[in-house]
């Protein structure tokens, strides 16, 4: 009775293996750390990405400091094709020797300073961090208009931002604090002393991308992005407001980098050239991101940021300083802060 059950199920492996050889090729997949579809609108570019070059790139919901991590440990084997990380950890990810140098189309658009000259890590867009606030969960709180009007006791339970040892966005929004305190990269002492007041005001300190606990109110001020203010204001039509704190903040690109030893590397570099096409482009401006090439922003998308003079008081800072700064930092906080 076992033997034609045998035969049978030889032959249907058979039948697979036939079919599996004659079906269509198609674009390997490309696997991406840290490419959130909530973040910064990768939902819709990796739909792009999908629909215009055949390569399917996994959403992950890692952070960079989780995504460099985890690169490291699988340095022998890797798994990522391509990440995308704050600049300091791109810079860390050069100096451990996880990525390869490979320049996309429009690499030599990029400004000087935001790339590696080599190409290991490259600008694709930009943030301005400040406040992202959900007016409706403040109810009658008025809108907060500087760093310091987060320490009122008023504002207990309302504030949140990333957790600054893990996530790039709550390292920068560290430094923008601290910068706005009076301190500098190699002074971190207003930035802890800021942290640990709010302490007082129990802040909600995720380690992971929380867009959607602001936009369900379980978070009404995060420390975070314009275009991810903008993005619930405009796209999710909601009663939300950017704030650019009146003490001052920072600009801060966001790269990509190419992983050594990437699995699929033609997949990467074609993921890696959509990124920095004029389309791609074009589509992180849409999504309230300013582009890493100096193409103009779409009239109805220029309209919806905050004026210039607002952005004025957003500066950039020595990112390679930065991330030198950013271990010292990190101790200081879990000694003194959590």
């Amino acid at each position: 009775m076992l033997r034609p059950m045998k035969h049978a199920l030889l032959a249907g492996a058979l039948a697979s293996a036939i079919l599996a050889a004659a079906a269509p090729a198609r674009a390997a997949d490309a696997i991406c750390y840290n490419c959130p579809p909530e973040w910064a609108d990768w939902g819709s570019m990796l739909k792009a990405i999908k629909a215009d070059t055949g390569i399917d790139v996994p959403q992950d919901n890692k952070n960079s400091g989780q995504s460099l991590t985890q690169i490291i440990a699988e340095k022998a084997s890797p798994v990522a094709d391509v990440t995308y990380l704050g600049v300091t950890f791109g810079i860390k990810a050069k100096d451990a020797g996880v990525t390869q140098p490979y320049e996309p189309k429009g690499f030599a658009e990029i400004p000087a300073g935001l790339k590696d000259p080599e190409g290991h890590w490259f600008t694709i867009h930009s943030g301005t961090l400040g406040l992202f606030i959900n007016k409706d969960a403040l109810g009658k709180m008025p809108v907060p208009a500087c760093w310091s009007d987060l320490l009122k006791p008023e504002y207990k339970g309302l504030v949140g931002y990333l957790d600054p040892t893990s996530a790039f966005v709550g390292y920068v929004g560290a430094v923008a604090v601290n910068g706005a305190m009076g301190g500098t990269l190699d002074d971190f002492k207003p930035g802890i002393a800021f942290f640990k007041k709010l302490q007082a005001n129990q802040p909600i300190v995720p380690k992971q991308t929380s867009y959607a606990r602001v936009l369900s109110g379980e978070i009404p001020i995060l420390l975070d992005y314009d275009f991810n203010a903008y993005r619930a204001r405009y796209s999710d039509m909601g009663n939300f407001q950017f704030v650019i704190p009146c003490e001052g903040t920072v600009v801060v690109p966001y790269v990509m980098s190419m992983v050594k030893g990437a699995p699929h590397p033609e997949a990467a570099k074609k993921v890696l050239d959509y990124v920095l096409s004029d389309k791609g482009q074009a589509m992180w401006a849409k999504a309230y991101l300013r582009p890493a090439r100096a193409i103009e922003l779409p009239k109805d998308v220029a309209a919806r940021f905050l004026p210039a003079a607002d952005y004025a008081r957003a500066k950039p800072v020595d990112y390679a300083r930065m991330e030198q700064a950013q271990k010292a930092f990190a101790e200081a906080y879990l000694n003194e802060v959590k």
